[in-house]
């Protein structure tokens, strides 16, 4: 069985970190799946455009990425976003559409059982 090896970029260790606690505290799936996401290798790691958050998702959907949201396309409605990485274009036009972009710790607080947020990615 191979070891896991833990990688050493501080961001990704202190999210992986908080989603463990979160999986532990809550016992939800969700961010177990999200540890196991991230801990991939960043070549897996998903580029999600804002055209495609806007096809899947409707008004207020709560979306989480396990990568980067690239800012091709529009997006019509609001929604409330985390994504490992996001580009200064992506980030505009979900704030433009009156979206929500919120940290990993404010995500697990408001959902901690993870009900109603998707994976997208």
């Amino acid at each position: 069985m191979p070891r896991q090896v833990m990688q050493t970029d501080g961001v990704i260790a202190d999210t992986v970190w908080a989603l463990r606690m979160a999986s532990k505290s809550t016992k939800a799936p969700l961010w177990k799946d999200m540890e196991r996401r991230l801990l991939n290798a960043r070549s897996n790691r998903r580029e999600v455009n804002v055209d495609k958050l806007s096809k899947f998702t409707q008004e207020g959907d709560v979306i989480i990425v396990p990568g980067k949201i690239l800012g091709a396309g529009n997006l019509g409605h609001s929604i409330i976003v985390y994504a490992y990485s996001m580009s200064k274009l992506a980030a505009r036009k979900i704030n433009e559409a009156g979206g929500q972009i919120l940290e990993l710790r404010d995500l697990i607080q408001r959902y901690p059982n993870g009900s109603g947020v998707k994976i997208i990615g």
